[in-house]
This record gives structure tokens, C-alpha cells and sequence, in this order.
């Protein structure tokens, strides 16, 4: 508990809570391997393994969220992201009349997932590439918009303890939030 005005309270708690609740790093990463544990069953919740690692992530880097459990996209949300994909935001911004029919937190998840980016005379530029892991087939991933990686051909050795040359492997992502130290 903090105590004063609201501005020094609650500057004071944040100031806690980014030391808690973030890991911060030196620099940005070129590839991550971000493990979604069980607990996410879906790739609606299991979409923090890539928005919770993406401060941390270089530009033009690779994350592949690791989920070989997961089949599902979403049970409630999954025929709109199977319409519209995982797109950078300025793609449903500068085609607004061509996505207002689908709802703003489909939307909002669709980009989270997806990443930074832009988008420029009908071209979708991502900041970094995004792949799945998962149960998921390659003809689902691309209808999506993500890369498809095999998890059953994923070797731990390739990204464990490789921290110095670019490459993360986070056994349970989801949980905390990754940042660059300035």
C-alpha cells in the first residue's frame, strides 16, 4: 500500500510493479521460443505468449509460440478470427468499412497476437514474424496469417541457453511481461 497524493501513490506502485512484474533485458531478442503452458487452451488466451514477449522482440525477429496441446483457436471468438486473421493494426484501420462488422475485441486480439507493424499500399509490413507450434495445421496457419511450425520437430537445445546470441526460450510465457531496458 502506498500512501499520499494519487500521483505519488500511484507512480510509487508502478515503479514496484515494474520490478515485479516485468523482465527486463539488455537487449532484444532475434528469436523466442515462447512455451504456452496447458493452462492456456486455446489460442485466444495463449495469445499472451507473443504479446507479453513482444517489447522484447527485434524488429524482423521470430517468435513461435510453443503449444503442442492446443488444436483450438477459439471456442467462442473462432469463426471471426478465422474471417479475418492475425493482422498488424493499421490493416483493419485503412479498411475500416471491410472489418467494423466483426467486434472490437476480436479485433483488439487479432492485432495482439499479430504484432506492431504497418501497412502500405495494400501491404501488410509485421514487424516480426509469428508462428505456431501447436496441433494447429499449416493450411489453418497460413489461413490466419501465421507462419506453422511442427512442435514434434522442435530441439530445446536450438534455444535453451542461447540468450547471448539473440535466441530465448521462455519455458511458461504468458505471465510476465518482457521490456528493453532503455
Amino acid at each position: 500500500m502506498f500512501i499520499g497524493d494519487h500521483v505519488s501513490a500511484w507512480g510509487a506502485a508502478a515503479d514496484l510493479s515494474a520490478q515485479r512484474h516485468i523482465i527486463w533485458v539488455d537487449k532484444p531478442f532475434q528469436k523466442v521460443l515462447s512455451c504456452a503452458p496447458p493452462m492456456y487452451g486455446e489460442l485466444w488466451t495463449a495469445g499472451k505468449a507473443m504479446y507479453k514477449l513482444e517489447p522484447a522482440l527485434a524488429e524482423g525477429g521470430e517468435l513461435t509460440i510453443y503449444a503442442p496441446h492446443l488444436d483450438t483457436v477459439s471456442h467462442v471468438h473462432g469463426k471471426y478470427i478465422y474471417e479475418i486473421g492475425y493482422h498488424v493494426l493499421p490493416y483493419f484501420l485503412q479498411q475500416w468499412d471491410k472489418f467494423k462488422h466483426i467486434p472490437l475485441g476480436v479485433l483488439a486480439h487479432s492485432t495482439h497476437v499479430r504484432g506492431d507493424g504497418w501497412f502500405e499500399n495494400g501491404i501488410e509490413y509485421p514487424r516480426a514474424r509469428v508462428a505456431l507450434a501447436t496441433q494447429l495445421p499449416p493450411e489453418d496457419c497460413a489461413r490466419l496469417a501465421l507462419g506453422y511450425q511442427n512442435p514434434a520437430g522442435i530441439d530445446f537445445n536450438e534455444w535453451q541457453n542461447w540468450e547471448a546470441e539473440g535466441v530465448l526460450y521462455v519455458p511458461k510465457a504468458g505471465e510476465m511481461l518482457y521490456r528493453v531496458k532503455r
